[in-house]
């Protein structure tokens, strides 16, 4: 279990004085908390993730577990995996959990898939945020951004700022590293978690995004989960899937690559390859804005048919 009190044990870490150690994590302990003091109480948009994983259990210690909500949105978007990590979690910690169905594929201008996506689906979530909130008498939102989302193109966050969401991490001038340290430092099993994002990112801007596809890829990415790859991701380029795995992966991958393929195609894709770069989140956003992929009607070609099971990888 999680200590609920305003200090940390603070273990010592190779190459780094215990008493130095002590000192950066307490301080960075103590701007997080300062942050979440003034609070009263708080509805914590949580996907069960790293980021949000320590915005709750941080808003647990210093507001006390009653006062906290954790506010978990779901649709096709989001697996079924990550719900469990997510309630697991929010009972450890004693909060209440609020799962809510988004619906995000009602909205035109998310399915449709331009650059500002994420605003869209964003301010769905944002939507069913408030009215929890409301109903649990909460006083402030709260979400994980942290200082290493500035630099990334992150449309949801105009959503966020339009709804009135805190950030803390970012306001505590916190990044990843510190979110991840800090985490195992509290002794939350997510501190070692990959990163996650939503299926859609997988799927270049201007392409439409539907439910297949998203069934498609997380899929695929759980076949590579199986396969012991823990840090991937399967983006969708119509008939082609485009496996991105960390740089360390590359010559396992490869070794793999003909039951990779295999079971790829199965799934529905007729082309699979491995990107050479390896992962790096936000890959989509590489490509040059003003190129139009040709769009695919839905039903069509190998990769929009999908695979019999909802269930994905994140």
């Amino acid at each position: 279990m999680i200590e609920r009190r305003s200090g940390v044990n603070v273990r010592s870490a190779a190459g780094a004085p215990h008493s130095d150690r002590s000192r950066e994590v307490r301080g960075t302990l103590e701007r997080l908390e300062a942050e979440l003091a003034s609070l009263g109480s708080a509805c914590v948009a949580f996907s069960g993730g790293v980021d949000s994983s320590l915005v709750l259990a941080a808003a647990a210690r210093v507001l006390g577990p009653a006062r906290v909500v954790a506010f978990t949105a779901v649709s096709a978007t989001y697996l079924p995996e990550e719900l469990q990590t997510a309630r697991d979690l929010a009972a450890e910690l004693g909060v209440r959990h609020v799962v809510v169905e988004t619906h995000e594929f009602d909205e035109p201008a998310f399915t449709g898939n331009p650059r500002e996506r994420c605003y869209f689906c964003k301010r769905e979530l944002v939507a069913e945020m408030v009215r929890v909130a409301a109903k649990t008498e909460c006083s402030a939102l709260l979400d994980g951004a942290n200082l290493d989302d500035l630099g990334d193109h992150r449309p949801g966050m105009r959503a966020t700022a339009e709804g009135g969401v805190v950030h803390p991490l970012l306001d505590a001038g916190i990044g990843k590293v510190e979110v991840r340290r800090l985490s195992k430092e509290l002794g939350l099993a997510t501190w070692d978690a990959p990163q996650q994002a939503c299926l859609a990112s997988r799927i270049p801007f201007g392409e439409p995004i539907t439910v297949e596809k998203l069934q498609a890829i997380g899929a695929a990415e759980r076949v590579l989960h199986e396969l012991g790859f823990r840090q991937c991701r399967v983006r969708h380029h119509g008939s082609v899937a485009r496996i991105e795995v960390e740089g360390g992966d590359l010559g396992r991958a490869l070794a793999a690559r003909e039951t990779i393929a295999r079971r790829l195609r199965a799934l529905g894709f007729t082309y699979v390859t491995l990107d050479l770069e390896g992962f790096r989140s936000g890959s989509m956003n590489e490509a040059p804005e003003d190129e139009a992929p040709k769009e695919q009607a839905p039903g069509q070609g190998a990769a929009c048919g999908g695979p019999a099971s909802a269930d994905a990888g994140a």
